[in-house]
């Protein structure tokens, strides 16, 4: 069974926003066994509405729109809607009572005409009431068809969704089932486990479909499957992955439908009694961003040190000078005294450091563009790695920022 997802706006085109609306939807249906063929992007004009929705009826039984459902002139899709069902706008009592209680509850300034007029809605369209807002959601069906008109803005769409939307279509279609397990691995390249798992890779029943995602340091490995017998589905994809994970043990780290690395770091921590300190220059945070967005990271973390300027190495975490000046402030030595200065000024059992160039230019050390040092301080011994990412910024910070995390797993294994 096919979904074709239509996101209005001109803000998506122009990248002022990312369609994150698209990837809530096609996980959610996917969950429900309701394939994506395509997913389009259009503005909010009546002819590129008209010619989304004439393009994928024919291709899907279930069209999904979002967006363009605002109480102002430049949200058009209602009255679209309303033009290609040769239908009329009515006034929503339920609705307009509704629109009237959240200003009256919420809202600062009074209630005027464009609002009120959120509550004029199709008369042949099935009206889901938004909890969160003034723009409803609409259902209507044509030759078997669903075509169904939600809010754009995130929260207000995924509530619409979970709490009206996905029920229905599970009442109104027989669905098969969509299967897919991700493995997440870190350490190893995409080509290079390809060749490790070929043999296994070239047996795999033709009812699975296999697909690599790598991501600066670490691949995770989806495998896929569709049919109308849920229990036979699963068997046959964890029978295989039995099979593969000997192959990988080394660089396996779970599976992405049940964990997170940053959880399982957090578990292990917490298991094994040790807390955490990190001192970060070249990735800026973004450590500590990852593993606090974790509920209950403060159990194990203790702080961070965004030493990013050469002084603040010095200022914060007490590197001496006479070591940058010898050494440079990306090298061993200094990498190996932030994480171990860490440590100690958040009483922690571990600090892990971060200290590198990322680029464009080499800054305050003349190593080359890409070299990244990171060093994991403990009670007993400090242990200093080197790193080669690149010449392109992005892809260097992240890939630091993936090495470190899978460092700390390894703290806890």
């Amino acid at each position: 069974m096919k979904a074709e997802l239509i996101t209005i706006g001109d803000e998506i085109l122009i990248g002022q926003i990312i369609n994150t609306n698209a990837v809530f939807l096609a996980k959610e249906l996917n969950k429900i066994g309701i394939e994506i063929a395509q997913i389009t992007s259009i503005s909010d004009q009546k002819e590129h509405i008209i010619e989304a929705l004439d393009a994928s009826t024919k291709r899907a039984e279930v069209v999904i729109l979002t967006g363009g459902l605002g109480p102002t002139k430049d949200d058009l899709t209602k009255h679209t809607l309303c033009e290609y069902f040769n239908d009329t706008l009515i006034e929503n009592e339920e609705i307009l009572g509704h629109i009237e209680e959240i200003f009256k509850k919420y809202v600062n300034t009074p209630i005027n005409n464009q609002n009120r007029q959120q509550a004029l809605l199709p008369s042949k369209a099935s009206i889901f009431k938004n909890d969160h807002g003034t723009a409803s959601g609409m259902w209507f069906e044509k030759k078997g068809q669903v075509i169904i008109s939600l809010p754009g803005v995130p929260f207000e769409m995924k509530s619409l969704m979970n709490q009206s939307v996905i029920p229905q279509l599970q009442k109104h279609f027989t669905r098969p089932f969509i299967l897919h397990k991700t493995i997440m691995t870190y350490g190893l390249g995409e080509s290079a486990i390809a060749e490790r798992i070929e043999v296994w890779e070239n047996n795999l029943p033709q009812t699975i479909k296999l697909a690599y995602l790598p991501n600066l340091g670490r691949v995770r490995i989806r495998l896929s499957s569709v049919g109308s017998d849920e229990e036979l589905l699963k068997n046959t994809i964890d029978s295989e992955i039995e099979k593969l994970l000997p192959l990988i043990n080394d660089i396996f780290v779970g599976f992405e439908d049940l964990t997170s690395l940053e959880i399982q770091i957090k578990e292990g921590f917490v298991n094994q009694q040790k807390t955490l300190a990190l001192a970060e220059s070249c990735t800026g945070g973004e450590i500590a961003s990852r593993l606090t967005q974790v509920a209950g990271a403060s159990e194990y973390f203790k702080g961070c040190a965004v030493a990013y300027h050469t002084q603040s190495k010095t200022d914060l975490l007490g590197v001496s000078a006479a070591l940058i000046n010898k050494y440079s402030v990306v090298s061993k030595e200094v990498a190996s005294a932030m994480a171990e200065n860490a440590r100690k000024k958040f009483n922690a059992t571990v600090g892990l450091s971060t200290t590198g160039n990322a680029g464009p230019s080499k800054g305050d050390s003349d190593a080359e563009i890409g070299t990244v040092w990171i060093a994991i301080a403990t009670q007993d011994k400090i242990v200093t790695e080197k790193f080669l990412f690149g010449i392109h910024r992005e892809r260097v910070i992240g890939k630091s920022v993936n090495k470190a995390l899978e460092l700390l797993m390894n703290q806890t294994i």
